[in-house]
């Protein structure tokens, strides 16, 4: 008799005299793999649209007569969701259960998925993206949880592996995939994708997933208690991170603090934030946890992917752009050249997790990790305006390998040092600090990239005057180069040396933003030292290691 049969086969017990025959029958236990193939998909479709959208926005303000800059709430408004209910969604995985939760979050997901794709105004289309981003932002936190509690730790790694890949891979899909989508159908197809993955996995994750023992028991033990709510940190922790998101993702569009919407917006969410953690660590039953923090582990494995997530989404966005501002690629051509770096990530990563499987020390493969996504991310700086399309590939494809090699293990060993009913508020807390990293980052690149243009711009025309006869003869070269009339070749050569300026202004920004986040890309490496190593797993003995 298999384990299945075995799981589903009465006891003996059950026919004593005395004994109840109207017991439940225990749920069929499925492999672990097939679990994580399952819950990983609803995953991938989620954090798949964190960027499907970014390159559908002209043709969705178009369609939805918009403006261009009213059309970018599309993306903010499921920023904001989502950061509202990444910390929260252990509190509610722990009241509804794990499986009730993540089935009913994606079968929300796919029905409000739907919904903004028939959205007949930009209005509706908003409204539904909050929903869609409040319903699926759980999605990521409970699929960490989910595998931390359906694999042993040994095997843990590889589990992280098949997790690493969908959100690496799915925000480097997302922008060539919604390009195309967008220029061969309609941009309300990047939505429609979403129904039949949406059916797949609500249907087969009914049928695998349940709720581990130690939920099941907590859930029984409440039965017929009032369900304590913290409002009050609910309320502290929703406010404070929708408008910390709102100021990260509008503060450069509309200058930042010279804007009095994002000035009032950054006061609301320095209160707002700073109340909910004043709160949530004296109170009897938070929202959200952050006495986790207290374990050393946990709190650097955290500060760590806030770096890298801030330096990796930071040069996403930058790469497309300098390649079609200075380079003349197009936006679809710009985003298959960044693509081999995902492909790259589906075969190394589970290679990682094999490795960690095997009993390789976690720090180890950190520390290479962060090192060789410092070492991609300082070589994009090395660039210039001749530079072929390879050399911006390859550094791109070490820093996401970097990458790949420091998510698994750090996504394995946060949670060894943590009690097991505490790794949904744990994934919570992970993943919120990941988003925001992305957010962070974006927020750092597009403000910095501006200021430095300026400031290299006004110090390259600072020599540029007319007294100095080097100016005046390139002046005159590049008119002669253009033709017409003398006068009309001065001021045709002046405008080709100002665009000039312009571009290596750019071009020196743009390596100054690499340079930049390789530095604090670097400040990580010391944190590697002051993480605890798992425990070995010899046999059946555990061996302490720390």
């Amino acid at each position: 008799m298999d384990r299945a049969e075995t799981a589903l086969a009465p006891s003996a017990a059950e026919f004593e005299p005395g004994v109840p025959l109207a017991r439940a029958p225990e749920p069929r236990v499925f492999n672990p793999w097939i679990i994580a193939l399952v819950v990983t998909m609803g995953t991938f479709m989620e954090v798949l649209d964190t960027s499907i959208a970014n390159v559908a926005l002209p043709h969705i303000a178009g369609s939805l007569s918009a403006s261009q800059d009213e059309s970018t709430w599309v993306l903010t408004s499921y920023l904001v969701a989502n950061a509202i209910i990444l910390p929260i969604s252990g509190w509610i995985s722990s009241v509804l259960g794990r499986r009730n939760f993540y089935l009913g979050s994606v079968i929300l997901f796919t029905i409000f998925s739907a919904a903004c794709g028939i959205a007949p105004t930009l209005g509706a289309l908003v409204v539904f993206r909050v929903l869609q981003g409040l319903s699926g932002g759980g999605l990521q936190p409970s699929v960490q949880a989910i595998l931390a509690d359906a694999f042993p730790g040994e095997k843990r790694g590889m589990a992280m592996a098949v997790y690493t890949v969908a959100i690496l891979c799915a925000p480097v899909l997302g922008p060539t995939l919604g390009g195309w989508i967008t220029d061969n159908y309609s941009w309300r197809w990047i939505f429609y994708i979403n129904i039949p993955v949406g059916v797949l996995c609500a249907f087969f994750t009914r049928m695998v997933l349940h709720d581990p023992p130690h939920l099941t028991k907590a859930r029984e033990a409440r039965k017929g208690k009032p369900i304590q709510i913290d409002g009050t940190g609910l309320a502290l922790v929703s406010i404070g991170l929708a408008a910390t998101e709102i100021v990260l993702d509008r503060g450069q569009e509309l200058d930042w603090f010279g804007n009095p919407f994002i000035l009032w917006s950054t006061i609301i969410a320095v209160v707002a934030v700073v109340g909910a953690i004043v709160w949530e660590l004296h109170v009897k039953n938070p929202v959200v946890n952050l006495r986790l923090l207290k374990e050393r582990n946990f709190l650097f494995c955290c500060v760590i992917v806030l770096g890298m997530y801030t330096a990796l989404y930071a040069t996403t966005f930058l790469l497309p752009q300098f390649m079609q501002e200075l380079m003349g690629y197009d936006a679809t051509t710009a985003g298959i050249a960044v693509s081999p770096a995902g492909l790259v990530t589906m075969l190394e990563v589970p290679l990682v997790g094999w490795l960690l499987s095997k009993g390789t020390d976690a720090r180890r493969l950190i520390a290479c990790g962060i090192i060789t996504m410092t070492a991609g991310t300082y070589w994009l700086s090395l660039g210039n305006l001749n530079v072929a399309e390879t050399n911006l590939i390859w550094p791109r494809v070490l820093q996401v390998m970097g990458l790949g090699m420091t998510t698994v293990p750090l996504s394995t060993i946060m949670f060894r040092f943590l009690p097991a009913d505490q790794s949904s508020n744990a994934a919570g807390i992970y993943a919120l600090v990941r988003n925001e990293g992305g957010s962070i980052g974006i927020a750092l690149s597009s403000t910095f990239l501006q200021r430095m243009t300026q400031a290299h711009q006004t110090y390259l025309s600072a020599d540029i005057t007319s007294s100095s006869p080097g100016v005046m003869q390139q002046i005159k070269s590049a008119g002669a180069a253009i033709g017409g009339a003398a006068m009309d070749k001065t001021y045709d050569g002046m405008a080709l040396l100002y665009h000039q300026v312009q571009q290596q202004a750019l071009l020196l920004a743009y390596m100054d933003q690499y340079r930049l986040f390789a530095y604090i890309l670097a400040c990580l490496l010391p944190m590697v030292l002051l993480l605890k190593r798992p425990p070995r797993v010899v046999g059946k003995i555990t061996l302490d290691a720390h």
